[in-house]
């Protein structure tokens, strides 16, 4: 195949060479014919010559003065497509043309010397010398342009944006659970209008995006207000207090009938204690077994000590959550639990050692709890025994205050949302500037509120998380795994991934993100933009590649698979545009799962919506005589029972092995 290539290329240069002597050969028969009496003047006449010359005159070719210029023109340019210059990157078109409008202009224009009253045969030679520079220049400005180098790149497409387009849901896709988002995206150089269909919101939903990207704006509040429609009991974590709560609250109150049994709206909040309710997140109904107490004592430890997460399993770091898990037992076997709060569980864990382990001791469950720490006490190992206890009573002691104990030694309400007898909304405020205290509470009462909603046989939920990570949940993947068939729709509100592990390890974290079946990311980078192009996955893309040698340049097109949404697009997203991958059903499917688009808010109706909103009412009068009240209340209520249960084992023969002292 090489030789027949290279035998048509030197077949191809010889008809060029040929095409061009013959242009120059009739340009001399012209200079000949029409300026005879010069050349027989210089003696170049002959028999020969002139019977050739008489022979090519009946062809006509030298009727007009212009037409043998003309031809010879001809040839040279047919001769001049054909021609292979070697290329060079400075030249250009323009050039190329110039010289050739310069040659051409010179070859006709020596037409003017023609029929001057002059000699004859400067007359000649001047003619025909500014037409073979014409002709000289019209060769030369052709040569150019087979020199310049061609590159037909797309300039107005310089970012590759176009060809990182793809096709994108465009119908909508609704249902009892959904969450619909008008959108748009770009295909090729066309706008089309688009749905972010989340069909089954109960395998997750994680919104991502750095501070501004417009997570709570363009998608979270409106998952609230589309479940809220669809008659849905809800749970809002609410970071910035009351942001998403006022939205929350509002739509409650113009959407009641949707809902068979309207749900109560409760709020928790920490800051005002006029607008928040109380709840007991240690409620004794739901503690069924020991096992419930050890799952609240990790909780509300990890979420004080955030660094203890990726310490699970350390002897110093389980040794406290045993020994927070026994009083919270003995709390609720106490009286059924009548004292079977967080403020008493604080307060308990201040008692003196001989006292507090020897009423502990009298409680068969938390026996093997306690033991390891009485042993410890009684054996003067005090070293070790404050590294087991002190850090729990340290971590606890920054949540005595009154504010708190009065929020969470009170019971207006249950944490089971989804009860089908009595559906409720709660919004649950945090404060930025005490995330370390409000989020460990905070978490407690969420990890009691998933243990109650993930039943069967209840209603449908939704769990929105804004800044998930400022709260601690365990095993938080557990609940996305099978919160799908019991109908609990969690949405998770990250700024990144970098963060979620941070906070959860990253063992944790990784599972989150991979388990969760619906992605919505504003503008992210670093890994996580990695992360989120890998999973988008590949398009066919056209490449085009320019090979440039000595004599030609050569374009190669194809087609390959590469990133639909590389990592670079996702860090320089605008507010409002999202990427991202929905799942589907089995009886609704979505072959267009992925998406790159804006999501389109209507800005007048949302601020006059706003506008238009209550604010949340005022739930009791209060004053702090009563806040205080409430809290010395809680620390006699301790004292009392600790008086209580030492003189029943004292004045009790059968107890009085229990008692310890320390001689």
């Amino acid at each position: 195949m090489a030789s027949q290539t290279g035998e048509n290329q030197q077949a191809l240069h010889r008809i060029t060479d040929m095409t061009r002597l013959i242009s120059i050969l009739i340009l001399a028969l012209h200079f000949y014919y029409f300026f005879y009496g010069v050349f027989a003047h210089w003696k170049l006449v002959s028999v020969f010559s002139d019977r050739i010359l008489s022979n090519i005159y009946r062809t006509g070719l030298f009727n007009g003065f212009n037409r043998t210029k003309l031809i010879a023109l001809g040839f040279l340019l047919i001769s001049l497509m054909g021609a292979k210059g070697k290329k060079e990157e400075k030249l250009s078109v323009k050039k190329g043309f110039i010289v050739i409008g310069i040659g051409t202009f010179l070859y006709f224009i020596s037409q003017v010397f023609v029929g001057r009253n002059s000699d004859l045969v400067m007359i000649s030679l001047s003619y025909m010398l500014i037409t073979v520079s014409g002709f000289c220049l019209v060769l030369t400005g052709g040569t150019l342009l087979s020199r310049v180098i061609h590159l037909k790149m797309n300039s107005k497409d310089i970012f590759n944006k176009e060809n990182e387009t793809f096709p994108q849901e465009q119908r909508l896709l609704e249902n009892e659970f959904s969450i619909n988002l008008p959108a748009r995206y770009h295909l090729k150089d066309k706008v089309h209008r688009s749905w972010i269909n989340i069909i089954n919101p109960f395998r997750g939903l994680l919104v991502l995006g750095s501070p501004g990207a417009g997570k709570s704006y363009f998608v979270i509040r409106h998952v609230i207000t589309q479940h809220i429609k669809k008659g849905f009991s809800m749970f809002v974590y609410d970071f910035k207090f009351d942001d998403l709560s006022v939205i929350t609250y509002n739509t409650w109150l113009n959407n009641q009938d949707a809902y068979q049994i309207v749900p109560r709206f409760y709020v928790i909040n920490f800051d005002d204690l006029t607008h928040t309710h109380r709840c007991n997140p240690l409620d004794p109904e739901s503690l069924l077994d020991i096992t419930d107490a050890a799952e609240s004592a990790r909780t509300i430890l990890m979420g004080l000590n955030r660094e203890w997460i990726k310490r699970q399993g350390d002897f110093f770091v389980e040794s406290p959550i045993n020994f927070l898990t026994a009083i919270i037992w003995f709390l609720r076997r106490y009286q059924d639990g009548e004292y079977c709060t967080l403020p008493h569980v604080i307060e308990l864990m201040q008692v003196p050692y001989d006292k507090l382990f020897t009423i502990l001791r009298a409680e068969k469950e938390i026996e093997v709890l306690i033991n390891p720490f009485v042993s410890a006490y009684l054996n003067d190992a005090m070293q070790q025994l404050e590294g087991q206890i002190a850090s729990a009573q340290i971590s606890m002691a920054r949540l005595s205050s009154p504010q708190l104990y009065y929020v969470l030694s009170g019971s207006d309400f249950t944490l089971d949302i989804n009860n089908p007898d009595e559906p409720k909304i709660i919004c649950m405020g945090n404060n930025p500037q005490k995330i370390s205290v409000y989020g460990a509470v905070l978490s407690l009462y969420v990890t009691r509120l998933i243990k109650l909603v993930n039943k069967k046989g209840k209603l449908k939920s939704s769990l929105i998380f804004d800044e998930f990570p400022t709260i601690y949940l365990n095993n938080m993947d557990s609940l996305i795994a099978t919160a799908r068939s019991n109908k609990v729709s969690t949405t998770l509100g990250v700024q990144d991934f970098s963060q979620l592990r941070k906070d959860y390890g990253k063992e944790q974290a990784d599972v989150i993100m991979n388990i969760t079946g619906n992605i919505i990311s504003g503008q992210v980078t670093g890994d996580t933009a990695k992360q989120l192009s890998e999973r988008f996955g590949k398009i066919m893309q056209d490449r085009t590649s320019f090979s440039i040698n000595r004599m030609d340049t050569s374009v190669s097109k194809s087609k390959q698979l590469d990133s639909a949404i590389p990592p670079s697009k996702i860090s320089a997203l605008s507010s409002g545009e999202f990427v991202g991958l929905v799942a589907d059903n089995p009886e609704q499917k979505i072959d267009l799962k992925a998406f790159h688009c804006e999501i389109l808010n209507n800005h007048q109706a949302l601020k006059g919506e706003q506008d238009s909103y209550q604010a949340i009412p005022e739930i009791r009068k209060l004053d702090q005589a009563m806040v205080i009240r409430n809290y010395m209340q809680v620390k006699q209520d301790v004292l009392d029972i600790v008086e209580f249960e030492m003189e029943k084992i004292v004045d009790d023969p059968a107890l009085q092995h229990l008692i310890i002292k320390k001689g």
